[in-house]
């Protein structure tokens, strides 16, 4: 089959790496994809989140399956309109994305469906806010109810603190529209880990366990970002706990969205808080992680696309994914100023004429590198993002993998380069 995968970003730059592979794959397409993923993936031009170019690019091309990378194409409705003249896609509907694109619709629906999450208020305007606040206990946590690129969660430790979050949120100040409504939201400890899975409106098949790292700087300080690395090791989740959350999260949730009328078909990313109390749902996602994708595609040995049309289709079949026993992890270069305002412009080095690795030694060993925010000028490469590059390996041990990536990271760099040195230390043993 022709295959579309929408998006441009490190998260589609992974995602077209492994489709490429797959001899189930005809031609592989790209709407607008990139510089660097012109390797993998033939670029559209177009604006994925345009349902009418969508649909013209995929009736031109003969699109067999559409692929939705980010959020944004899936809450402006383009896997209905594609749905509507009978295309395949693999991504929900507009109104089973508001699981991610409403914080306020997720957590009602949980407790709608009994899914254990962490108490919560949901507040419409800023006086209901600080009417809930006065209840709260800290630190506690609040979130912009609409998508905010994973800058719209922030852990207040004082009431003074939270009083002027809210009231930045609500003036649009933090991450403008998203935060018109806001909910306040019990502050849960223990173990944070994401769980993927996909779906087929009645099924869900859990992914191996990922774990992202989402503020700045090293010890997890400084503010959220949309990801600062990730680790995918089974360690991170017992097949004990994998049960329970399959019983708990993924079929109740299924069974849920089914219930009210939209069936959910496409990836459901739970974000997990492993409490005393058990696994609780943080946050869902409805499309694939980054950069936990960029280290789960290293993992995969088995064939995505079939996986993927399978889901789609209604009929998903988990003999297409084989994973390796082996962790893998990811280490993410960002540009000078993210999560603020990024400097743009610097130019890269470590890196082919094609955007590959140019240290063939560490190539030779699996590590890749997948593009975020780069651009091609004048034969070179340039930052053009926040999230720059996704440094990334496969080895026999975490702590091998670690080691490809930081030395893969010395040899790829660029003027103001951000980095954490401590991605996944804590499981490293």
């Amino acid at each position: 089959m022709n295959l579309l995968l929408l998006g441009s970003g490190g998260r589609e730059h992974a995602l077209a790496w492994k489709l490429r592979r797959s001899p189930e794959v005809a031609r592989l397409y790209a709407m607008p994809g990139s510089a660097a993923m012109a390797a993998v993936a033939e670029p559209l031009a177009g604006d994925p989140s345009d349902a009418a170019q969508v649909l013209a690019a995929v009736e031109a091309q003969a699109i067999g399956l559409t692929v939705v990378g980010p959020e944004a194409p899936l809450a402006s409705g383009v896997s209905d309109a594609l749905a509507a003249r009978g295309h395949a896609v693999f991504g929900p509907s507009r109104a089973a994305a508001q699981l991610e694109t409403s914080k306020i619709f997720a957590k009602q629906f949980m407790q709608r469906h009994a899914i254990p999450t962490a108490g919560y208020a949901a507040c419409d305007t800023l006086a209901d806010a600080e009417r809930a606040l006065a209840a709260c206990r800290f630190p506690v946590v609040i979130k912009a109810d609409g998508l905010a690129a994973g800058k719209g969660v922030v852990i207040a430790t004082t009431a003074s603190e939270a009083a002027a979050t809210l009231a930045a949120m609500f003036a649009g100040a933090l991450v403008g529209a998203a935060g018109s409504r806001v909910v306040l939201e019990e502050f849960l400890e223990g173990e944070e880990v994401s769980l993927l899975a996909l779906a087929d409106g009645d099924r869900a098949l859990a992914l191996v366990p990922a774990q992202d790292h989402k503020r700045i700087y090293d010890g997890d300080r400084g503010p959220n970002t949309g990801g600062m690395g990730a680790v995918s090791v089974d360690t991170l989740l017992s097949a004990t706990l994998r049960r329970q959350v399959a019983d708990t999260v993924l079929a109740p949730t299924l069974r849920g969205m089914a219930a009210e009328g939209h069936p959910f078909r496409g990836v459901l990313y739970c974000g997990l808080m492993l409490t005393a109390q058990g696994p609780k749902v943080l946050e869902y996602n409805v499309r694939f992680g980054d950069p936990e994708t960029q280290a789960l595609m290293l993992r995969l040995d088995g064939d995505l696309a079939p996986a993927l049309a399978g889901a789609a289709a209604g009929k998903l079949d988990a003999r297409h994914l084989q994973w390796s026993e082996q962790p893998s992890a990811c280490v993410v270069l960002a540009s000078e100023g993210y999560p603020g305002t990024v400097v743009h412009g610097r130019e890269i080095s470590g890196l082919t004429a094609s955007g590959e690795l140019a240290d063939t030694a560490l190539a030779a060993r699996g590590v890749q590198v997948f593009h975020a925010g780069t651009r091609r000028e004048g034969g070179h490469w340039l930052t053009q993002g926040g999230r720059v590059l996704s440094v990334v390996a496969r080895a026999a041990s975490l702590a091998a993998a670690l080691d490809l990536c930081y030395a893969a990271a010395e040899q790829v760099t660029f003027p103001g380069c951000q980095l954490r040195h401590d991605i996944g230390a804590r499981h490293v043993k």
